[in-house]
């Protein structure tokens, strides 16, 4: 790699792209909306948002997506494709300082990797995830703004809608308390409730975020491994991350939520083929 030069790597995913640009020392990191099939013009624009061309690279990773129709040289730049499973696991490991773990990619739905030096692998999934959220979020809340349903959420209490293991016990079960969720919208299963778009906005987060939360944790216990990352950009919502955290502390799991997480498949791709390519 031409040591003048930074390296770029670009992560097509369902709803955002996310690119990362390093030179060695700083990192660089910025995200767009998703904007049809990954082509040659799509990476030149999604470089350009940050300022930067194919020129001013050393290289170009490519992942996530339909990335069979881009050339293997843009501007005279080489790109290499890098697998999404392998970029997850390498780019959660990295930004939760670890080396190994469950990495969990909880975007628009969300993928569960084990990954450690060197490999990584697909163990586990589930559509629920952030594009879950936001489509029931306009089906239930009238909104899909991602800042705004998390807003919501934090006003609101999901017990409107949702029932507790206590009310169907009446005790707690194992590590679980009383307080946690025995059945999400349980409650408005049985009779209309008095809730507020507050309260349907919590019990949607709750909702999402436990299912991703005990799909990774079981997954992490499945593979033998202490630590579960879970990246992605449906944790740049505080909401989301507390409802991770907790069920963590139910299941006394090891949950690890780093900062920007949004950026791991991209950096992901990027140390991946860094390792490659020198």
């Amino acid at each position: 790699m031409t040591a003048t030069l930074p390296a770029a790597a670009v992560d097509f995913g369902a709803s955002n792209t996310d690119v990362v640009i390093h030179d060695g020392r700083q990192l660089r990191h910025w995200r767009l909306p998703i904007e049809g099939q990954p082509s040659d013009e799509r990476v030149r624009h999604a470089l350009s948002v940050g300022g930067m061309t194919p020129s001013d690279v050393a290289w170009i990773a490519v992942t996530g997506g339909n990335r069979t129709e881009l050339s293997p040289t843009l501007d005279g730049r080489a790109v290499h494709h890098v697998p999404e499973v392998q970029a997850i696991g390498r780019g959660g490991l990295a930004l939760a300082g670890l080396e190994r773990a469950v990495v969990a990619s909880a975007g628009s739905g969300t993928a569960v990797v084990a990954a450690g030096p060197g490999t990584s692998h697909h163990v586990s999934g589930t559509g629920v995830g952030g594009g879950t959220l936001v489509g029931l979020s306009r089906l239930l809340v009238g909104t899909v703004d991602p800042r705004e349903i998390d807003a919501l959420a934090q006003r609101g209490k999901d017990t409107a809608h949702n029932l507790t293991i206590g009310e169907i016990l009446g005790q707690a079960i194992g590590s679980l308390p009383p307080e946690t969720t025995a059945v999400n919208f349980g409650r408005v299963a049985r009779h209309p409730v008095d809730a507020s778009r507050e309260d349907t906005a919590a019990a949607l987060v709750n909702m999402v975020g436990q299912v991703i939360a005990v799909i990774a944790i079981n997954a992490a216990r499945a593979q033998q491994l202490e630590d579960t990352v879970i990246v992605g950009h449906l944790t740049d919502l505080p909401s989301i991350r507390r409802t991770l955290e907790l069920v963590g502390q139910y299941y006394g799991a090891a949950i690890r939520i780093p900062p920007d997480g949004g950026s791991a498949t991209a950096l992901g791709a990027l140390l991946v083929t860094r390792d490659a390519v020198g």
